[in-house]
């Protein structure tokens, strides 16, 4: 008996998420729409059926800077169901101040990466062997020239540098998962992406000036959400689509245009850094993450980088 696909679609209330979301229920998905406030993510949950009434939705609430909230809601899934296809961690806050989460991690980093991070670990599990099960990672220009500042995560206060550094881990994540699913024989497919320049709600905590600023250039410079949404939507449901490889908009500096290969900052391929910032991750989250087979198997390959310091 053929079961319906299921993709989770992280922060799909509102921009980049929504459309997502309403792309992946369009290709037939079951979409859970995991988002932080319930009562956005039902609005958003009728303006898609509205838009696409055959639409298959679910809402859970998740806050990915909160790791009991991201355990009760792998409990609460995996209590719903017993396999995932899709998992696009595309939630994400840009801040302008120091902030930190109740663990006193930077709140960027926390949310950005270490929630996704800490979610894949407690679903992988669930996705099928198969080339079409899909994890996406949503990265952002804003990695370029950032570094992981492993020994002060709030990288002293500066918030744009703190959210440049979650971009860049998101994309050192999604890069490194790929090596170790390679090592360990699996098929799922972990794959970066980034959206180019939209204006997608991650504007709203800037100075008015910068507001309005980048309001009156976003006609020449940043394209929809709906186009924003299509490397992700690439990502999920291409079979052209490589594991590993990061795609974005191919057009102008990348802020818009086709879909396509994009260019990585140098620093990704730091292979000693990723590895480092795997243990950083499982050291924060307090979750081991060893990617194997469902009978608990794994492969060992021949990218020892990738498995000698895995937990």
């Amino acid at each position: 008996m053929n079961r319906k696909k299921i993709a989770i679609v992280t922060g799909a209330n509102h921009g980049i998420g929504f459309e997502t979301a309403l792309g992946m229920a369009r290709a037939g998905y079951h979409v859970i729409m995991a988002c932080r406030n319930r009562m956005k993510a039902e609005s958003a949950r009728a303006a898609i059926a509205e838009r696409l009434p055959s639409a298959s939705l679910g809402v859970m609430e998740i806050d990915l800077g909160d790791f009991a909230s991201v355990r009760a809601f792998a409990r609460d899934y995996r209590a719903a169901s017993s396999y995932l296809d899709v998992l696009i961690n595309n939630a994400g806050i840009l801040l302008y101040t120091a902030q930190t989460n109740g663990d006193g991690i930077e709140q960027q980093f926390a949310t950005n990466h270490l929630g996704h991070f800490l979610l894949t670990a407690l679903l992988f599990d669930l996705f099928p062997d198969d080339p079409s099960s899909r994890i996406v990672h949503l990265s952002s220009l804003a990695h370029k020239n950032a570094r992981i500042h492993f020994d002060d995560l709030t990288c002293g206060g500066n918030g744009g540098e703190a959210y440049g550094q979650s971009k860049l881990a998101c994309l050192m994540f999604g890069e490194e998962l790929h090596r170790r699913l390679r090592a360990a024989g699996l098929k799922t497919r972990s794959i970066p992406v980034h959206p180019g320049g939209s204006d997608s709600g991650l504007f709203d905590e800037m100075s008015r000036a910068q507001y309005y600023f980048f309001k009156i250039l976003s006609p020449f410079i940043l394209h929809s959400n709906a186009s924003a949404a299509k490397p992700s939507l690439f990502a999920a449901l291409d079979p052209a689509a490589e594991g590993g490889q990061y795609y974005g908009p191919k057009g102008y500096q990348e802020f818009r245009g086709k879909v396509g290969k994009a260019n990585r900052d140098p620093s990704t391929q730091d292979l000693d850094s990723a590895t480092r910032l795997w243990d950083l991750s499982e050291e924060l989250t307090g979750q081991t993450f060893i990617p194997a087979r469902q009978d608990g198997s794994v492969h060992r390959g021949d990218i020892a980088s990738s498995t000698a310091n895995a937990r």
